[in-house]
């Protein structure tokens, strides 16, 4: 939120969910403060919804999501068995790769067990990058912030547990270049093609400073292939015979 690191995460879902033929719903930003993160989760856990969590699942103080995810569920917090003994692992393979004698007992080796500390009932995701594993609990998922980490996690969850969605969100998208028009004029229009074509959503992208077609509204629709087939013809010819001057037509 401080603007110290760019968001890699979202653009990055949205890319692994439409190559599945899947896509986002929705997303939140949320602040290191427990209140705020604890709403949101409460929200999450609520929402039935396929949930990623990316970031404040480690040991340090700015890391609260572990214990708001508790704290959303009202549940106890755990040390989870598989999770110790891979962080176990990975403290081993850390003291190798320095030529130095695994202490188990060593403050801060004893100290990065809580990364293995989750809400009780909780089932791990494997992190083919260092061991040190996130959580699930039902559908939401919780990962590490580090995209390097994150994002096969997350990838992984998609082409396992949720394989069988695959295919079932595949959306297409047509829309035009509208000139000369007010978007409270195009309104009505919008609202009776989304009222007698099920399934289609109608969009508008005004801008004023296009480098290409300087003012102007992309309005289009976005549904199934079908759908959006019917309902841009529809679109298209109201959109003509209203005398509005239309530039290229635009397919995604």
């Amino acid at each position: 939120l401080s603007g110290k690191r760019r968001d890699g995460h979202m653009p990055k879902v949205i890319e692994l969910l439409a190559a599945r033929g899947l896509a986002l719903a929705w997303s939140r930003y949320v602040g290191d403060e427990r209140t705020l993160i604890t709403e949101a989760l409460q929200h999450a856990f609520a929402s039935g919804d396929i949930v990623f969590s990316c970031g404040g699942i480690g040991a340090t103080p700015d890391d609260h999501t572990r214990q708001c995810a508790a704290a959303a569920l009202q549940r106890e917090l755990v040390l989870h068995p598989q999770a110790k003994l891979l962080i176990e692992q990975r403290m081993q393979d850390v003291a190798r790769e320095r030529g130095e004698a695994y202490e188990p007992d060593r403050d801060d080796n004893v100290h990065r067990l809580n990364m293995g500390v989750f809400p009780a009932g909780a089932e791990i995701i494997a992190n083919p990058f260092n061991k040190i594993p996130g959580f699930s609990i039902a559908d939401v998922h919780f990962v590490p912030g580090f995209p390097v980490m994150a994002h096969p996690m997350i990838e992984s969850l998609l082409d396992t547990r949720y394989r069988a969605l695959h295919g079932t969100q595949v959306q297409a998208e047509r829309s035009v270049i509208v000139f000369g028009a007010m978007e409270a004029t195009l309104t009505p229009l919008m609202e009776a093609i989304e009222r007698e074509h099920a399934g289609v959503r109608v969009f508008s992208l005004p801008s004023v400073d296009h480098p290409q077609y300087g003012r102007h509204i992309e309005l289009g629709v976005k549904g199934t292939h079908a759908a959006v087939a019917q309902a841009y013809l529809r679109l298209h010819g109201e959109l003509s015979a209203m005398g509005v001057p239309l530039g290229p037509e635009l397919v995604r």
